[in-house]
């Protein structure tokens, strides 16, 4: 064991050491507070965590063990740990405040073991940039992996950005305030009147569709949603139909569109390998 050339057993331990050091992790620090990761925290992270994969790559042939990193035998052993904790992650209730297994995305093995799956693929796809023979092989690759090193990475940093509240707004009265998860009133940059509350029931008198027809104001005066997404939520269920007040929820994501590129690359590079194969068999 640890004899060149590493193999698969030497992947394993690798990645079962990350596990280890998790949970010791766990137990002296407690979760991972991605709170702190908030803007501009997580655009440093980001260049540092880039810049850290740029010094692997470049030592690699120097230290065997960054060497390693950009194999099969490495990957292989990081994508099945990824997987049965992301299927422990599905079997399991995920509660914000849970803890452990009930709370996957700020357990410390689960981080750790995606981490690394980042550094994997952001060592080969620098390696496969460095030689670059075959645009029908190269070019899928490319977007496969490098679409999902973008999503990863942004859907990870940018969840510290991510804000999430509700608004109730009232018929005729302009709404600035909403409520936070904590229960912690903020004065929003837009302002939403509920001009009209819509209910569509069944014939037992059951709600089948309700919605609300707003008026969205900026301080600036402008009509738009400055960055928002506005979701129905609720309304007043004792009056029904003739609800005088609509609950919103609120969310702005500004990383989105990055997650969204990344996936959006991954899907084109499917399509890639998919026309590039037929056109062989043809």
């Amino acid at each position: 064991m640890w004899t060149k050339p590493w193999n698969m057993k030497e992947g394993f331990l690798i990645g079962g050491g990350l596990i280890i050091a998790g949970l010791a992790l766990q137990l002296s620090v407690g979760h991972v507070a991605w709170d702190s990761f908030a803007w501009p925290a997580n655009g440093i992270v980001l260049v540092g965590f880039l810049a850290i994969i740029a010094v692997l790559f470049l030592l690699r042939k120097r230290v065997y063990a960054f060497q390693f990193i950009s194999t099969y035998q490495a990957a292989i052993p990081a994508l099945v740990y990824a997987v049965v904790l992301t299927i422990i992650m599905g079997l399991t209730r995920q509660l914000k405040d849970g803890t452990w297994l009930n709370n996957m995305l700020s357990f410390w093995p689960f981080v750790l073991i995606y981490v690394y799956i980042a550094v994997i693929l952001g060592v080969i796809i620098l390696r496969r940039l460095m030689h670059l023979s075959s645009w029908k092989r190269d070019v899928p690759f490319l977007l496969n992996h490098l679409g999902l090193f973008i999503a990863l990475i942004t859907a990870t940093l940018g969840n510290a950005d991510m804000q999430r509240v509700k608004m109730i707004t009232t018929v005729g009265e302009p709404e600035w305030r909403a409520l936070t998860q904590q229960g912690v009133v903020k004065e929003m940059p837009i302002a939403i009147e509920l001009k009209k509350f819509i209910m569509e029931t069944y014939d037992d008198g059951s709600p089948k569709r309700f919605a609300s027809e707003i008026q969205i104001l900026t301080k600036t005066g402008k009509n738009m949603v400055d960055g928002w997404k506005i979701y129905q939520y609720g309304y007043d269920t004792q009056m029904g139909a003739k609800s005088q007040i609509s609950i919103l929820e609120i969310v702005s994501d500004p990383w989105l569109p990055l997650v969204y590129t990344g996936i959006y690359m991954m899907l084109a590079g499917a399509v890639c390998m998919f026309v590039i194969g037929g056109r062989r068999r043809a």
